[in-house]
């Protein structure tokens, strides 16, 4: 049981510290997107583009890919399990439910956040809470 905890630990650590990641990606996101959107108009040789309008439009998108709520649940889920893992009494079922919450907070990530950097820590933190959820069938 020692060497399953550990590993559950191992996973835990690398799903905390990928979304740490995202969450120090996530600010850049927007700026990334005015840049792109400015720069685009300019392409298209607009000018003259009202500034509220522009704002307004990198406002909208920022309130889109708004990640802030899900980062949060997602820390209070590992530190959920890492309260299980100590605890005693039968604690899988538990576990396994803040799984699917985990799983359902790194989907909601990545359908929000449009950026390629943090599509990938989507991707890399599903495959940890994957990896958790295969050791989690052998905790009971």
């Amino acid at each position: 049981m020692r060497h399953l905890k550990e590993d559950l630990g191992t996973h835990l650590d690398a799903a905390a510290e990928l979304r740490e990641d995202i969450l120090e990606r996530a600010p850049g996101v927007v700026s990334d997107y005015r840049a792109r959107l400015e720069s685009r108009l300019n392409q298209l040789g607009v000018s003259g583009v009202d500034p509220q309008r522009l704002a307004q439009e990198v406002a909208l998108m920022a309130d889109r890919c708004a990640i802030d709520e899900e980062l949060s649940r997602l820390d209070s889920h590992i530190t959920q399990m890492r309260r299980y893992l100590n605890a005693e009494g039968e604690i899988g079922k538990k576990m396994d439910f803040l799984i699917q919450e985990m799983n359902r907070e790194a989907n909601t990530i990545g359908s929000k956040a449009s950026d390629a950097q943090i599509a990938q820590k989507v991707v890399d933190l599903k495959s940890e809470i994957e990896k958790l959820r295969e050791q989690i069938q052998n905790v009971e």
